[in-house]
């Protein structure tokens, strides 16, 4: 599962974990059933407290995005939750705000930033 977490980002990484999963379950790059990674496992991945996992993981099945069988492990919910328009925008308005300053403090300019964003975009297609 490809999870990131930025120390510096000023977002608590609890966050930062249960946003890239709703973020990976509206992408479809996570199904239904499929089973996350044990939390141990995570934490021990991203260099984290396994607290700080779980506090993640309750907080997703608690919002109906997962679900805990005992003794097997945390799974992806089939109830249908998709981002909302405001909720997707404001993700991705996050991470082009974070991009810019990012590029501002590299001298990027803007218009190399879009000719970039147009380059990996066409090569995505």
């Amino acid at each position: 599962m490809d999870i990131y977490i930025n120390q510096n980002s000023g977002v608590p990484l609890y966050l930062q974990i249960i946003n890239q999963v709703k973020q990976l379950i509206a992408a479809k790059r996570l199904k239904v059933d499929q089973e996350l990674p044990p939390i141990r496992g995570l934490a021990e991945q991203l260099l984290i407290n396994p607290n700080t996992v779980a506090r993640a993981y309750r907080e997703l099945e608690s919002a109906g995005w997962v679900y805990k069988r005992r003794g097997a492990g945390t799974f992806i919910s089939g109830k249908p939750s998709p981002l909302s328009e405001q909720e997707r925008k404001r993700i991705i308005e996050e991470k082009i705000t974070s991009l810019l300053v990012e590029s501002q403090q590299m001298d990027i300019s803007v218009d190399q930033l879009i000719e970039t964003i147009q380059k990996m975009g066409s090569k995505k297609n």
